[in-house]
């Protein structure tokens, strides 16, 4: 089954500017080294430490630095992010600027997939004639079995998903094995909540999206009067559907997604989808298992099918056409399309057609792109330093877990199996995916994304009967971020994110210890986190834990979710403890790891202080200040309901708060704001 990765950051969260910044983001100027790594010019010293470090380290900064009009968050991760773009856009204007390359080559279709994009007289001319015969295929739809027939095409030819996902991925309980998943799906706004809870934000966002549907309907020659009827029917459809979806907190239990069917079994809950016909129009042959994560949701979707008119089904198979393909047709769709999602996210002005262009090539022709990207910019001796850190960190967090008082001789045994078996990737894949077989044309731009998404559709089925490919990567080189996927066991460390502030071989152990040291412990500690420690070393879906083990995690990740419960974002909307419960025991484990292994360096035994910090502080000012940042309240109410990460704020705050070491280097006492009691201070691993 597909198995949702843990990030360090929200995947796709992180927006691009074209303004140019400083590694430290702190002013204008080339880019390059900062001349303090950790800098007192951004820092708020009149705020007390133990009040609120967060505004403690960052906060000059963040009154500095607001956010860029196209953006709708502002901070480290966004500015390394548009370091990166910057890099990509120099190497693609260079790529694409002489047409004619080898055919099928790397420079061939990366240059011409971003010339394609940046071609947008083309684009303008087209309107929205690439998708009209999609739009007439669906007008004469005359039945149910036209209607499935249609969603079941759209897959397959590349242009939506309606209703349902589905995939090949590995068996969480096989996970050397591929099976086909079903997953719920069918709705268009973030989260189930936007159509369910009546409160003003959510009202508005409704509002919003219904103008959007009826901007986009008409944009195509329906009536106003029609589209808005149209747009009654998308939201009755969806609401429906997105009661009958499980919440993001429910999905975080792998077994409960867990529900394995065979194809006879699965075809007697859903009689409206006989799966024993689609799964092969799927391409999905020879299929008699499947996983379905929400089983529920496909009882509803199959009823709904039966008991909704089928012309409403037309208006809703068009409404998937048109919302999949707005930002990337003319202007007047693009603009209504970025009208709606800066509702949403209170971003102020589209990002530049070059960097959109550039994170399209990049999310479509990553590997082809990537090479072009570590060639230049990654070096062997970050790799070589990476592998040297992550061995340091692992035998870090093999020693904590053998000091575990909580935890029985027997649970400990396989979770130091599960920490030895540990697959780490750096910097960029072993073996570089050729995307063999698709065709980039130079002149073709919505051609081209309707042949990448096919390939990448067929790329998937055609996993059936293999064994799973481990040596895949789940991110490109340039992606400022790292994952953990449990079913593989692995950390992954693309190379974008080696640099300031996270890593620079010309800082001192302090900063890169509480910089990339604690993130490659984040990302340790999400294989033993509520979701991770349900994997055992092979990745298998297996409990491995004596019940008492068990229980006694529980208690102590209930602390953790009381603890961020608290914490207000925006209004009277807190972070949900439960739902950013993984993340936040990385955050705590991984500081602790880092902050251990750093003591174990020159530095870390030293007390020679550099810029007025000793070597402890510097180690959690770094930490801070790679969570420097400040969002737009939209985003931020958005973030709540769909980001499994808690806001920048409290993941520097609240991990902290837990360590004993934090409060002896900033001499933190009873009655500052974020002070704990050395008896209520949280300790899993």
């Amino acid at each position: 089954m597909n198995v949702k990765l843990s990030h360090l950051l929200l995947a796709g969260a992180v927006l691009v500017t074209a303004a140019a910044f400083t590694p430290d983001g702190s002013k204008k100027g080339p880019t390059g080294p900062p001349a303090k790594f950790i800098d007192p010019a951004n820092m708020d010293l009149s705020i007390k430490p133990g009040d609120d470090f967060f505004d403690y380290a960052n906060g000059t900064w963040i009154k500095d630095n607001a956010i860029p009009a196209k953006e709708t968050r502002w901070g480290s991760f966004n500015i390394l992010h548009q370091q990166n773009t910057d890099k990509l856009l120099s190497l693609l204007a260079e790529v694409s600027k002489t047409p004619g390359q080898p055919k099928g080559s790397l420079k061939q279709r990366v240059g011409d997939l971003y010339a394609s994009g940046m071609d947008s007289l083309s684009i303008e001319k087209k309107g929205y004639d690439p998708i009209k015969p999609d739009l007439a295929r669906i007008a004469k739809i005359s039945d149910l079995s036209g209607v499935i027939d249609e969603m079941i095409y759209e897959r397959v030819s590349g242009d939506a998903s309606p209703l349902f996902g589905a995939g090949v991925g590995a068996d969480s309980k096989h996970p050397t094995r591929n099976i086909v998943s079903l997953r719920q799906g069918g709705t268009s706004l973030p989260d189930r909540d936007y159509y369910l809870k009546d409160n003003d934000r959510n009202k508005k966002i409704r509002d919003a999206y219904k103008k959007y549907i009826v901007t986009l309907f008409t944009l195509t020659g329906t009536s106003a009067d029609e589209a808005d009827k149209d747009a009654v029917i998308i939201l009755n459809i969806e609401t429906a559907l997105a009661k009958a979806q499980l919440s993001r907190v429910e999905m975080r239990d792998p077994n409960k997604t867990y529900n394995k069917f065979s194809v006879a079994d699965l075809n007697k809950t859903t009689p409206h989808l006989n799966w024993s016909q689609l799964l092969p129009m799927m391409k999905m042959n020879g299929v008699d298992t499947v996983i379905v994560g929400q089983p529920g949701f496909f009882k509803v979707a199959d009823d709904m099918l039966a008991s909704t008119p089928v012309a409403d089904w037309k208006v809703y198979l068009e409404w998937n056409m048109l919302k999949g393909s707005a930002s990337e047709l003319s202007s007047p769709f693009v603009k209504a399309n970025f009208e709606f999602s800066s509702t949403l996210s209170g971003q102020k002005v589209q990002t530049p057609r070059n960097e959109r262009t550039s994170g399209l090539v990049d999310g479509s022709l990553g590997e082809l792109l990537g090479q072009l990207y570590v060639e230049k910019y990654f070096t062997p001796a970050a790799k070589e330093y990476m592998v040297n850190l992550v061995n340091n960190l692992k035998s870090v967090l093999g020693d904590r877990i053998k000091r575990l008082d909580w935890m029985s001789a027997e649970t400990k045994e396989h979770a130091l199996k599960k920490l030895n078996a540990f697959t780490v990737k750096i910097g960029y894949p072993d073996k570089w995916q050729n995307y063999d077989g698709l065709v980039i044309d130079r002149n073709d731009y919505y051609g081209n994304l309707k042949r990448i998404s096919k390939w990448r559709y067929n790329y998937n089925i055609a996993q059936l009967g293999k064994p799973v490919d481990k040596k895949r990567w789940g991110m490109t080189p340039p992606t400022v971020n790292a994952y953990y996927n449990p079913v593989n066991n692995e950390i992954v460390f693309p190379a974008g994110i080696l640099q300031f502030p996270f890593f620079d071989f010309k800082a001192d152990d302090a900063v890169n210890y509480g910089g990339i040291g604690a993130v490659i412990g984040h990302e340790m500690t999400h294989g033993f986190d509520d979701q991770g420690r349900q994997y055992d070393a092979d990745g298998s879906l297996h409990e491995w834990w004596t019940k008492d083990d068990a229980d006694k995690f529980k208690s102590r990740a209930d602390q953790v979710v009381a603890q961020y419960n608290a914490f207000t974002v925006v209004d009277t909307l807190h972070v949900n403890g439960k739902l950013t419960l993984g993340e936040n025991l990385a955050d705590l484990g991984g500081l602790n790891i880092a902050y251990e292994a750093f003591k174990k360096t020159k530095e870390g035994q030293s007390g020679k202080k550099i810029d007025g910090f000793t070597p402890d502080q510097r180690f959690f000012l770094s930490w801070a200040q790679v969570w420097r940042g400040s969002q737009r309240p939209e985003a931020a109410a958005q973030r709540i309901l769909t980001d499994p990460h808690s806001p920048e704020k409290y993941r520097c705050n609240a991990p902290i708060s837990n360590i004993d070491a934090w409060y002896a280097a900033f001499n933190i006492q009873p009655g500052d704001k974020n002070y704990k009691k050395p008896e209520d201070r949280i300790r899993v691993w």
